[in-house]
């Protein structure tokens, strides 16, 4: 292990940490994403009506997100971007396989062919990223670090409003708000904080559990916790296309678009990755990377598909935890593979997780997604901004957050216009693509710039 400053890395990313730290580091990763990954199947089995499948649906998707992360870390011929790349079931595709589903409902199908229908469609896209993965170089002049930076904000700022809500309380709770929510939350979080400053390497470590077993602790202690029975089965074994395989044609347009879109996020998020992880945002080897990452999203959405879960892609909140822990080993992305794997194979291991009170998981997310939109800053800061670049983020953001803030502005347009646009991170990603495209580039773009050439630093080369 190298000698660091508390603010350089205690692993970089090729170093291998000792299996306790390791351990530790790869528990707080999963803590940071268990309720991410799990949240998707639950609102699906949920309004479509397949609560009797939900426990099955939990599981395989954690399954999924293991493999997944071990793809990503391993980079086994070439898949995987080779870094802590943690893999989970995506938002954005669930207003489309909601519609899906409910297409299939109202023909009169039931449980097993409404889930038919939503992977084989599934299946279907995850080969979209696969061909993209081939072909990021040609993307050079439409994905720059001033984009890639873009979409990493608005992804910080869409999760921000995540922990809020569980600081809160969580969505449609009676208390939402309330001072001991509060509280709970502030603790969880001033206890993160303290830790993450420490000179010690092992608080440092273990600063997000900590934070959580503190505020467990408080919630036990006021009320707030309470543990549930747990009345499932006690293994969950894998079985391919348990649910057979179904596809139409005009359901799946919707879903191949957000495809496109969820690489776009992909590419934020692994740039991110890479930044935290002191990896290049250029050249081949960056780009090597991005292929890979891409690569094993579309492999990781087939075995989602294969085996019952929902789409999976790279996460954006294990980049918070690589900044707070200073832990980018990718062999830190094995041991959370097999910890996610394992929860998955064994769901008695996720209900407890999943019985963490609201407000501690919201205080202990706030950093991180924090550290998200801080990382997205500091990409498209790699060189000065000029007018030209503050007027693209200065459109991008203002349209991005202010559909996410009033979603009715599109309630008059078509639904996949709506499923496209809805989220600040596409509208606004998308927008950001536009005008790097359309808006010419000058050499003397701000008058504190006359004297120094705008350098072009494109995010993808060929």
């Amino acid at each position: 292990m190298s000698e660091h400053t508390p603010d350089s890395l205690i692993y970089g990313l090729e170093e291998k940490p000792a299996p306790l730290p390791a351990f530790l580091t790869a528990l707080q990763h999963v803590l940071a994403s268990l309720v991410g990954i799990i949240t998707p199947p639950l609102i699906v089995g949920s309004v479509l009506g397949l609560n009797a499948y939900l426990p099955w649906l939990i599981s395989m998707s954690l399954i999924v997100s293991g493999v997944g992360t071990f793809l990503q870390a391993r980079r086994i011929f070439g898949i995987g971007a080779g870094m802590i790349c943690l893999q989970g079931t995506s938002f954005a595709f669930l207003s489309v396989l909601l519609a899906a589903g409910f297409s299939v409902k109202s023909k009169g199908g039931g449980p097993e062919q409404i889930m038919a229908m939503i992977f084989g469609l599934t299946f279907v896209a995850a080969f979209i990223p696969m061909v993209v993965s081939h072909f990021l170089g040609q993307l050079r002049r439409v994905i720059t670090p001033l984009v890639s930076g873009t979409v990493v904000c608005l992804i910080g700022i869409s999760l921000i409003k995540v922990s809020i809500t569980d600081w809160g309380g969580g969505h449609n709770v009676k208390d939402f708000g309330a001072p001991g929510n509060l509280l709970l939350g502030l603790l969880t979080l001033g206890t993160i904080v303290l830790f993450s400053r420490a000179h010690s390497r092992w608080l440092r470590l273990s600063a997000v559990i900590l934070g959580i077993a503190i505020g467990c602790i408080a919630a036990w202690f006021s009320g707030k916790l309470s543990w549930q029975p747990f009345n499932q089965a006690w293994i969950a074994v894998p079985q391919p296309f348990r649910f057979g395989f179904d596809f139409d044609y005009s359901l799946f347009l919707p879903l191949a678009l957000i495809s496109l879109i969820s690489i776009l996020e992909a590419v934020g998020d692994l740039t991110a990755n890479c930044l935290l992880s002191r990896q290049p945002i250029e050249g081949e080897r960056y780009v090597a990377r991005l292929k890979g990452g891409i690569l094993a999203d579309g492999v990781s959405c087939i075995l989602a598909a294969m085996f019952s879960a929902l789409p999976s892609t790279t996460f954006a909140q294990n980049n918070g935890v690589i900044q707070m822990t200073g832990v980018a080993s990718r062999h830190v992305g094995i041991w959370i593979g097999a910890l996610l794997a394992l929860l998955g194979l064994f769901p008695v291991f996720g209900a407890i997780v999943q019985q963490i009170p609201a407000p501690v998981l919201g205080g202990a997310t706030l950093v991180m997604f924090g550290s998200v939109l801080a990382a997205g800053i500091r990409i498209m800061t790699q060189s000065p901004l000029t007018r030209r670049d503050m007027l693209i983020i200065a459109v991008s953001f203002g349209i991005g957050l202010g559909i996410e803030a009033e979603p009715e502005f599109l309630s008059h347009l078509p639904a996949v216009c709506k499923s496209l646009f809805g989220s600040a991170i596409a509208s606004g990603g998308l927008m950001a693509m536009l005008l790097n495209l359309v808006l010419p580039a000058e050499r003397n773009d701000s008058d504190e710039l006359t004297a120094q050439p705008v350098i072009d630093h494109p995010a993808i080369e060929k």
